[in-house]
């Protein structure tokens, strides 16, 4: 079966979403605004006709990523449990490590894959932690990433320590 010359496979959108990010437009063009991918909000709940919040009405507690537990850190880190995929920011800005996460988090839950591990890198020279090694735990609890990240941990000093990260997806339904 052949693809049509004008489809593009999903590892070169990725690839032309990340370049065209980078690009600035010619004298006299406008910029052409490339979108991120939007999770549809849930629609809110309807209130109670007395003003009293019934069990259904009351919101459900969102799930938060927990750090991964012991006896799972310890498998990673001795090799006993495989790392099947694994994906490097380094270098890159917030926007581009922002989008190259979360289609690649999407595409390894998609494809059953269980434990990856992300490289953030340890940071600048200047001192202080890099950004992408702050922001990348925090990205994984937001609503975005929460679908597909069942917990994430520091890796282990042989996998990159401080700099990476371990993150088990969830579970294909």
């Amino acid at each position: 079966m052949t693809r049509r010359a004008d489809e593009l496979s999903e590892d070169d959108r990725i690839l032309w979403n990340l370049v065209a990010r980078t690009t600035r437009p010619l004298k006299g063009k406008t910029a052409i605004e490339i979108p991120d991918i939007v999770e549809p909000k849930p629609a809110p709940a309807p209130a109670p006709a007395n003003g009293v919040p019934t069990a259904a009405a009351k919101p459900k507690p969102q799930h938060v990523s927990h750090a991964l537990d012991d006896q799972t850190l310890h498998k990673l880190a001795k090799g006993r449990l495989p790392i099947e995929g694994r994906v490097d920011l380094h270098g890159m800005t917030q926007d581009e490590a922002y989008s190259l996460l979360l289609t690649f988090l999407h595409r390894a839950h998609a494809g059953g894959i269980r434990y990856v591990l992300v490289i953030t890198g340890k940071g600048s020279s200047s001192g202080g932690d890099g950004i992408l090694r702050r922001s990348v735990p925090h990205w994984l609890s937001t609503p975005a990433f929460r679908h597909l990240v069942s917990s994430h941990d520091h890796a282990a000093r042989n996998h990159g320590g401080s700099g990476a990260l371990y993150v088990r997806l969830r579970r294909t339904r």
